[in-house]
Parts: C-alpha cells; sequence; structure tokens
C-alpha cells in the first residue's frame, strides 16, 4: 500500500477502521490491514471525510480588494462597477497570481476540488478565461477546477458576448454561466437564458447561473429558468447560484417556484457569507438575512449547497479564508440551522451535495474511489464545525498534500498557600 490511514473514525459509525490506498485509489476499507504502507498514519480515532469542495468562487476576482478603491455604499451594482476599472487592466499573471494563493489556501483547509465563473464580456474579453484555463494546468497536482463561462455584464445588453461566450467554451471552459436578472428588461432576460441553453446544447455542457442575486421580490428570472429546464429536458443538469429574491417572495408564488425547482432536478447553490454583506443595503429594521429559502428547499428534496463565493473583492472586500467550514458556519447562523440533524446536513453541502451538482462520480469514502480525503483533528461534524477543526491531512489520489496542527499553549502563574 502507498498509503494506510490507521484508526479512521467515519461519519456515521462508531468504530474506527483502516483505509488502505494503491495507485490513488482506495483499495481496503477494514477493521485493520495487516501491512504497512509506504506512508503510515494513524489517525487516532479521529474523524476522516471525503475532501471538500467549494462549487461556487470567482478565482479572477479574488483579491482585488487589495488594489482597488472601496465599496463606499457595499452594494452590488457598486462592486461590479469598481471591477469595470480593474477588468480594462487585467492581465494574465495578475490573475494568476491572486488565484493562485488561494487555491494554495482551500487546499490548506481541506478543499481540492472547485468550481470557478469567470467573466467573459467585452470590458475583458476571454483574457481572464486564458488565465484561468493556466491556472487548471498549472495547480492541476493539488486542485481539480471546474471554468464556468460567466457572462456578468449581461449577454443581451453587451453586445458581442455571444461570440465571447461560445469561444470560451471552444477554448476548454467546462460549464456555460449565466446572468439574466443583469439585463434591462425580463423580455431580455428570457432570451439571455434561452441563448445559454442553445450554447450548453452544442457544447453539451451543463449550466450553471447566478439567479435573482437581488432583494426585489418582482425578480422571475427563476421560474423562467426552472421551466425552460423542464421543456429542454435538461433535468439534473442546471445549477442555480443565490436566488436571492426566492426568500424576498410572498409563500404561495415562492411555493410554487420551489416546486418547479425541483421537477427541473436543478442544484442551488447558497452563498451565505456574500450575500449576508451584500443583501438588504436598502432595508432599514427588520433588514432581510440575504440568503435563500435554505430549510424549504431542503424539505422539497433539492439538492442544495453552498460556496465561498469571493474572498477580499469588491463584494466581500475584507473577509473570506477559502475555508468552507467557516462558510458553513455562517450558513448555520443565518439559516438558523442548529439541531444535530441540520449540522450533519451542513456537512453534506461541501462534500456529497456538492459532488452531486458538480456531477462528480469518482468521489467519496468507498473502495475503488479516488483517495480524496482529510484527516480532521475532531471526533465528529459537530465538533469539526463548531472549532473549525485543523485539517491535519489533507490527501489527494493518495497523497498528503497538506498538513496542518495549530498548537496553543497557557501559562498561569500558580500561587501555592502554606
Amino acid at each position: 500500500m502507498e498509503l494506510i490511514i490507521r484508526n479512521a473514525l467515519l461519519r456515521g459509525n462508531m468504530e474506527t477502521v483502516d483505509i488502505g490506498v494503491a495507485e490513488g485509489v482506495i483499495k481496503i476499507i477494514a477493521p485493520s490491514i495487516n501491512a504497512r504502507g509506504e506512508t503510515d498514519i494513524d489517525a487516532e480515532g479521529r474523524l476522516v471525510t471525503p475532501t471538500f469542495i467549494d462549487p461556487h468562487i470567482h478565482l479572477d476576482k479574488i483579491l482585488i480588494s487589495e488594489v482597488v478603491r472601496d465599496n463606499v455604499s457595499g452594494t452590488l451594482t457598486e462592486a461590479i462597477e469598481i471591477i469595470w476599472e480593474k477588468k480594462k487592466n487585467y492581465t494574465e499573471e495578475d490573475i494568476m497570481e491572486r488565484a493562485g494563493r488561494v487555491i494554495k489556501w482551500a487546499v490548506k483547509n481541506g478543499t481540492t476540488k472547485m468550481r470557478t465563473h469567470v467573466d467573459v464580456d467585452t470590458i475583458g474579453g476571454l483574457l481572464p478565461t486564458e488565465a484561468m484555463l493556466r491556472v487548471k494546468e498549472k495547480y492541476s497536482d493539488i486542485m481539480d477546477l471546474q471554468i464556468v463561462a460567466f457572462p456578468q455584464e449581461g449577454i443581451i445588453q453587451d453586445p458581442g458576448s455571444k461570440e465571447l461566450m461560445e469561444e470560451a467554451m471552444r477554448m476548454g471552459a467546462d460549464i456555460v454561466g449565466g446572468m439574466p436578472y443583469n439585463e434591462m428588461i425580463y423580455d431580455d432576460s428570457k432570451k439571455h437564458i434561452d441563448f445559454c441553453f442553445e450554447l450548453a446544447k452544442k457544447f453539451d455542457a451543463d449550466i450553471d447561473m447566478h439567479v435573482d442575486e437581488t432583494d426585489d421580490d418582482t425578480a422571475r428570472t427563476l421560474q423562467y429558468y426552472a421551466t425552460k429546464t423542464i421543456k429542454e429536458r435538461y433535468e439534473g443538469r442546471v445549477t442555480a447560484g443565490h436566488t436571492c429574491a426566492l426568500a424576498a417572495y410572498n409563500d404561495y408564488y415562492a411555493i410554487k417556484v420551489i416546486g418547479l425547482v425541483k421537477r427541473a432536478r436543478m442544484n442551488m447553490i447558497t452563498n451565505p457569507a456574500t450575500n449576508l454583506m451584500l443583501q438588504g443595503r436598502l432595508d432599514k429594521q427588520p433588514i432581510r438575512r440575504g440568503i435563500t429559502r435554505v430549510k424549504e428547499l431542503l424539505a422539497a428534496g433539492v439538492n442544495v449547497a453552498y460556496g465561498q463565493d469571493c474572498i477580499k473583492d469588491t463584494f466581500y472586500p475584507t473577509l473570506g479564508q477559502a475555508d468552507m467550514l467557516e462558510v458553513g458556519q455562517l450558513l448555520a447562523h443565518a439559516a438558523q440551522m442548529s439541531t444535530p440533524a441540520e449540522i450533519e446536513e451542513v456537512f453534506n453541502m461541501p462534500t456529497i451535495d456538492s459532488a452531486r451538482m458538480m456531477r462528480l462520480t469518482d468521489y467519496g469514502l468507498e473502495v475503488g474511489k479516488s483517495a480524496d480525503f482529510n484527516v480532521i483533528d475532531a471526533p465528529d461534524v459537530q465538533e469539526a464545525l463548531r472549532t473549525r477543526a485543523d485539517r491535519l491531512y489533507v490527501i489527494r489520489k493518495g497523497r498528503v498534500i497538506a498538513r496542518t496542527k495549530t498548537q496553543s499553549e497557557i501559562f498561569r502563574e500558580e500561587t501555592v498557600r502554606a
């Protein structure tokens, strides 16, 4: 065996097991393995889980708050305006350096799979796509990256973006993205969605759109997106990110839309860090939480995941660590998920739920699957989330690619009385 993890505690198990790996694949999971591994690690009863997945991040924009003016209003609109200024002066080297830094942070925190949205528009052209394809190749030894061609500036209101989107897919982007609410009128939002389906079918690609990232209770692109999915028979291949307006709808309309989302087998991604920061900026009191209807979607049987989305950019200018346990803590608070069963579901989201969304077939702690997993310094999921426990060992294809062990001590001056 190339690697043996001994005394590993898997989720839902009371007894520890040994995990044996050869040729980057899990070969055996048993109470005990009577062999020695080239690398032999004693987990000492700690939790071992499949690798974390971040299904929604923007690596081309990451860390740009270090070099651009402040988002004074804190709104989505101003954040996009500031990015316009930066995109005009992008270089491949700049994008690669910033993205590379965050990929390394993510790996240290146990994330070895990501889906990144990359801007495709007439401001930055295809330079961000070119840079991200180079990033994907450069860091392929430690990170599996899916690239979404993302028309943040709209499609109908940004003439030329259709051709750029198609070229981005030819270049090697994996997923067709969209942002239909960012059009001038609803008819154009529908045309935006229609084009994305045409492009996805042309390349046999999945679709992952930013949908109704607004507090506006009149936003309607999620309903059209779900309906289009059903009519085009694209069930199970579409994802909607953010969907903040769903929380603003009246309950009757929300129930109808959630029903369509379920029927479309649509994946939903909530991004609690960014949307807690951006949404509700025009509210007085009470100020809305900004995230989508997570609990109601889960109750309806919809697959829900969460993403980091942003780190130190104009949308989320000072915070973020590329740590899925940190994002999970934020979601647990914002969505009021506090019971043991709900905490287990929060932990599912950056693991098995994200794997389902990204249609990963070689994922999980099972014999025959790729050996991509974390040894976490906690006895169970609740403690892992509560303490954001160290990822003691991060393992990808049977190879240890990162280690973290925090050392903490208290020094007290004791007084001994006679």
